[in-house]
């Protein structure tokens, strides 16, 4: 399989997410989740991502659609399509898989994936973590990733704008 197959068979779309999931937990792999825009991946990101993947033995991140970014973010993102940070994201050694969702949370993910661990960044507390009683309901855990502070996708763009 080449590098480019090997990102690609990372990319699911929700039914053949599900199928995957169950064949990992029968297996006995431990699966994270994790979920964001990711629209300018930058260090904050990334170091979100490699911390959750170490809680695990499977780490799946859920991302934004562009209608569903621009929902939550304004008509002006995201900056980069749905295509491409998919790509971005599943081109990382640490992310075993990754998956849309168009809804503003992605709390119907959450529980067709059924993860073992659900991880938020540090801008988050629990009570404000979507799926985060559904997963502790099923007897997994809910983790906080301390925030790397200087890093957003927002202020990244405002200092590219010059703002």
């Amino acid at each position: 399989m080449s590098k480019l197959e090997w990102i690609q068979h990372k990319i699911y779309y929700r039914e053949n997410m599900v199928r995957e999931c169950n064949v990992w937990r029968t297996i006995g792999k431990k699966i994270v989740f994790t979920n964001g825009c990711f629209d300018i991946l930058h260090h904050g990101h990334l170091d979100l991502l490699a911390r959750a993947a170490s809680l695990g033995n499977i780490l799946i991140v859920g991302i934004n659609t562009d209608s569903s970014v621009q929902r939550l973010k304004g008509p002006a993102r995201p900056v980069t399509n749905e295509q491409d940070r998919m790509f971005q994201v599943a081109s990382l050694l640490c992310t075993d898989a990754v998956c849309l969702f168009d809804e503003d949370t992605p709390e119907a993910l959450i529980k067709m994936i059924r993860p073992d661990v659900l991880v938020k960044g540090g801008d988050y507390t629990i009570d404000k973590i979507v799926g985060a009683d559904f997963v502790k309901s099923n007897g997994g855990s809910v983790e906080i990733i301390p925030f790397v502070t200087g890093y957003s996708t927002t202020s990244l763009i405002q200092r590219i704008q010059g703002l």
